[in-house]
């Protein structure tokens, strides 16, 4: 940067922030937003927050920097989760200006972590250069964001790689944070160039160019590796159910019997192959499954008929010690019709599935009426089907890659992803759910099967790639073969090392940082040059 040695100054100045500031930091959010799907294309990543950098290069004060990341992050995130809008004012039933409101309030929050990137990297970059300070700044902001308040890691950067099967690969080994990391960093080469030109520059942008080749080199060999593995690997046939259910007759006991013939005709029309398995989406029991009844039966013979292994959504409940408590549920039985297993839903979405808070404000428990109140489960522990063990996320679970490694550590082979995607309707959140599960595969090297109720139900591989998916709101199956391997990976074994090396770096920078500034100070009132 030429102005990379200013230092930061209160803003004692009257001068307004220019246009064109403001306009490239505008510029960043809607490529930023473009990145992903289902509007955006996963490259335009690479060079998103050039922009944001033109935008910060003439900017000492850190109340500028932070406005101009402001406004970057509010227009990315707008464009990401306007969705928000529609499932509340859809199935929240509130009002439209409410729920354009409680959108534009998580905008406002999730922008200010991008506002703090760019004010650090104002503050830092003095000391630092912008390609050590500003890979590492994001990724220690974007692991606070997807932690804190239960977290919120809802299109982290890294998951606009999606589908660049290459570059994915490398999940393995530092998780979708490394990609993350990469984005930026490729970035600030890009910047470097067009702002200076210099012969560092380029060397830089060359360093830059060789990592990432080398990522892409590393994919190309690891995806090698992986089909070589899965060769000779056994397999089992699986049938993955999406009954297209509308969400506003889920519930009604009078459609009931439908939604059952639904799923049975869709899951008797082409069965797996004995001792194969049947998977039906999150909650596709519109009753409580543990309770003897008809339906009951009928959902027990069909793991009978198809001599197969089954899994499916319910609720369920059981006592507490001061109450009945209700979990979200997937039931296992085998192929003679016997529950074999259960797992109760770890993560809840808040306000969603649970009331936070209950106990320091007690009178928010009334809200529980309105949008449902189940209790945790107490862990992510596989599922045993025969032989093999499976690991069951529900929903929201298949974008936490804790719920993954905790699986692939407790032995499991197979990932299962069950959801209910039916809120989101046409927008691009279904789309936005899959891309980041994908991601899973990769990092645990299993396969995944993900039935949605109202789609995206896909077969993904180890390597990241959708083996067959379907279209959204379409009655429909998906008849396909997932094999087993045991690939232990680093990223499984050790998490977010990445982010800890990140952390300690951030900490190494802004001492260094102070140092400076403290010698300065020195200087300035000895009057020493």
């Amino acid at each position: 940067m030429k102005n990379s040695d200013s230092q930061i100054k209160p803003d004692t100045s009257n001068k307004k922030l220019s246009g064109h500031s403001i306009f490239f930091a505008l510029l960043s959010g809607i490529l930023l937003f473009l990145s992903f799907p289902k509007f955006g294309l996963g490259f335009i990543a690479w060079i998103a927050f050039v922009p944001l950098f033109i935008a910060l290069r003439e900017v000492v004060s850190f109340r500028r920097a932070l406005f101009l990341g402001w406004i970057a992050g509010f227009t990315a995130c707008v464009g990401i989760i306007y969705w928000i809008t529609y499932v509340v004012v859809n199935y929240g039933h509130l009002p439209l200006y409410l729920g354009l409101m409680i959108m534009l309030l998580l905008a406002c929050y999730l922008s200010l972590y991008i506002a703090l990137f760019a004010a650090g990297i104002v503050y830092l970059r003095r000391k630092v250069p912008l390609c050590f300070v500003a890979p590492v700044l994001w990724v220690c902001l974007e692991y606070v964001k997807s932690q804190l308040f239960t977290g919120f890691p809802w299109e982290n950067l890294g998951y606009s790689q999606f589908n660049n099967i290459f570059f994915i690969q490398i999940a393995d080994i530092t998780g979708m944070f490394g990609l993350s990391f990469l984005i930026i960093l490729l970035n600030t080469a890009f910047f470097e160039i067009i702002s200076e030109r210099s012969k560092k520059a380029f060397a830089l942008a060359a360093s830059v160019l060789l990592l990432w080749s080398g990522v892409y080199a590393y994919g190309v060999w690891r995806i090698q590796q992986v089909d070589q593995r899965l060769k000779d690997a056994p397999a089992m046939d699986v049938s993955l159910i999406q009954g297209n259910i509308d969400q506003s007759i889920k519930w009604n006991e009078n459609f009931q019997k439908e939604t059952i013939n639904i799923y049975e005709d869709l899951s008797l029309r082409h069965p797996a192959v004995n001792g194969g398995l049947i998977v039906w989406p999150e909650t596709a029991v519109p009753f409580n499954f543990q309770d003897e009844n008809d339906l009951r039966h009928r959902i027990s013979e069909i793991s009978v008929k198809t001599k197969s292994w089954f899994i499916f959504g319910s609720m369920s409940y059981a006592s507490g010690r001061e109450k009945t408590e209700y979990f979200n549920s997937a039931y296992l039985l085998s192929p003679e019709g016997d529950i074999r297993g259960k797992y109760n839903k770890v993560h809840l979405v808040p306000y969603g599935e649970y009331v936070p808070l209950r106990t320091i404000f007690p009178f928010i428990s009334s809200l529980a009426a309105g949008i449902g109140d189940f209790a945790e489960g107490k862990g992510f522990y596989p599922l045993t089907m025969g032989e093999r063990k499976i690991g069951v996320m529900i929903c929201y679970e298949g974008i936490l890659p804790e719920a993954a490694r905790a699986y692939k550590n407790a032995a499991a082979e197979l990932l299962v992803n069950i959801t209910n995607d039916a809120w989101f309707g046409t927008t691009s959140a279904p789309y936005q759910h899959l891309s980041m599960s994908i991601f899973r595969a990769v990092e645990t090297r299993l396969y995944l099967v993900r039935a949605a109720n109202t789609g995206i139900s896909a077969i993904v591989d180890p390597t990241g790639k959708i083996i067959k998916q379907t279209e959204i709101f379409k009655k429909d199956e998906i008849h396909g073969r997932v094999k087993f391997i045991v690939m232990p990976t680093f990223y499984a074994k050790y998490g977010d090392l990445l982010v800890g090396v990140s952390f300690i770096g951030l900490i190494v920078f802004f001492l260094w940082s102070l140092k400076g500034r403290k010698r300065n100070v020195r200087r300035k009132h000895t009057g020493s040059n």
